[in-house]
């Protein structure tokens, strides 16, 4: 399946859940309130799937756009209702109800995101140790004396198990623009509290090299320049090039990491290289041309050769973050909230013009995501349904006329007031609602038109 394809399926089956989802949650509640369902739909337009089924012969429903879903409830606002089912329509509802029945699609897509983090968290989340590999001079990061080798054990007393812990504490310090205190584990086992000031940094910063921006570079594997697997036909094969080879210099550039050699490789393409390199102790010399690649950045060179890999080599950088059954519990509880925070802080930045509405991705990029975390495997592709799912949560509880947020924004009116919303002033802001809806979505495309096409 080509990576175009795997990507579309991705984004739909992760789309149709969180979808499913949601709408599950507005339509089981309607239905335990006592108001008839008439319409349960998966996606706009034309209906690829339809079935009929109940007492009330509700109506199932899966369409070919799969960028959005409803659940029709009998109302008298929308067409006549017979008299021995008054009871039974939406608008007849206290306001109780109402108001459950709206926030219970939202709500269930947080309920999921809490089951998805609680899913990875027993399984584990594997990355890096939050260990220092190298601090940038003349940086905040540099101020603290920490030293490479030194390992960021915990934020603000939690853990940080993983160098991904690490980096979303700092993105929330960021959004939050304050200090955050760091305990450091030196390679003799002694800890020391450091405090690290980062108000200073603003929300664009997130989205580049944030871990840079700070001071430093996390510890990484660094594998010698010895050749692993060859690719069948490739320049390396041809130049006869075997595995086990280590690769020495070419004229005076010595080589001490598989990095530098394959950077160097990949800034001469089609050039003729005369390469040293050791083989069963001894010297000797090889031809090698790179072949020329396009890509999105330019033109590299590439040979089709991979490195060895010793073996344990990554073992010591390797960490996973896991909690027993229980105690995933709090953690998938505290993750789900961190993330609806986060969230809301970023929609504010944008809203206030202090980060760029550049970071608003539409489908393009959420169908990228998609195929690259499920390429990665469950646990990626789990956690990008949580995102997600809180991101729809968040996004469909603002005060926005056409969201589930329009809709209790009217029902707390109505709690104050009295008395329902008048039917004019709901149509105006439905308008406003759909020109918002429709600014948000034009800039969305936008946004990955000019990041993936621009």
């Amino acid at each position: 399946m080509s990576g175009i394809l795997y990507s579309i399926v991705s984004f739909i089956v992760a789309l149709g859940i969180l979808i499913a989802i949601h709408e599950f949650g507005h339509y089981w509640v309607a239905r335990k309130a006592g108001v008839k369902v008439l319409k349960f739909a998966i996606g706009f337009g034309r209906p690829l799937w339809k079935k009929t089924r109940g007492p009330d012969r509700t109506e199932y429903i899966i369409a070919a756009i799969p960028l959005g879903g409803y659940v029709k409830m009998l109302d008298e606002r929308e067409e006549p209702v017979a008299p021995e089912e008054v009871h039974r329509a939406f608008n007849r509802k206290p306001l109780s109800s109402r108001i459950a029945i709206v926030a219970a699609g939202p709500l269930a897509n947080f309920l999921f995101a809490i089951f998805a983090y609680w899913i990875v968290f027993v399984i584990g989340i594997p990355g890096l140790k939050p260990t220092v590999g190298e601090v940038l001079p003349a940086s905040d990061f540099a101020q603290l004396q920490i030293q490479v080798g030194d390992e960021i054990s915990a934020i603000d007393g939690n853990a940080t198990p993983t160098m991904e812990s690490v980096r979303m504490a700092f993105v929330e310090a960021v959004l939050a623009q304050r200090t955050i205190a760091l305990k450091i584990t030196s390679m003799d086992d002694s800890q020391r509290l450091v405090s690290l000031d980062l108000s200073a940094y603003v929300p664009d910063d997130i989205t580049d090299d944030l871990l840079k921006k700070i001071g430093f570079i996390p510890a990484r594997p660094v594998l010698p320049p010895v050749i692993g697997d060859l690719q069948a036909g490739g320049a390396a094969e041809k130049a006869g090039l075997l595995s086990g080879d280590k690769i020495i210099a070419i004229g005076d550039k010595h080589f001490s990491t598989w990095t530098e050699w394959a950077n160097f490789i990949r800034a001469n393409p089609e050039k003729s290289l005369q390469v040293a390199i050791e083989r069963q102790g001894q010297v000797i010399q090889v031809q090698v041309t790179p072949a020329t690649i396009e890509t999105k950045s330019g033109v590299i060179g590439r040979i089709g050769a991979a490195p060895l890999v010793p073996e344990g080599l990554f073992e010591q950088y390797r960490a996973t973050q896991e909690y027993s059954i229980f105690a995933a519990i709090p953690q998938a509880i505290a993750k789900t909230w961190d993330m609806s925070i986060l969230t809301l802080r970023m929609l504010w930045k944008m809203l206030v013009g202090q980060a760029s509405i550049e970071n608003i991705s539409g489908p393009i990029s959420i169908a990228s995501y998609a195929g690259q975390s499920a390429q990665f495997g469950l646990v990626p592709f789990i956690s990008f349904l949580a995102i997600i799912s809180v991101s729809l949560g968040v996004l469909n509880l603002l005060p926005v006329p056409v969201l589930d947020g329009g809709h209790l924004m009217y029902y707390i009116i109505e709690f104050f007031k009295g008395s329902p919303v008048s039917e004019e002033m709901q149509i105006t802001g439905q308008k406003i609602g759909i020109v918002l809806l429709g600014g948000l979505m034009f800039l969305a495309f936008y946004n990955d038109i000019n990041r993936f096409f621009g």
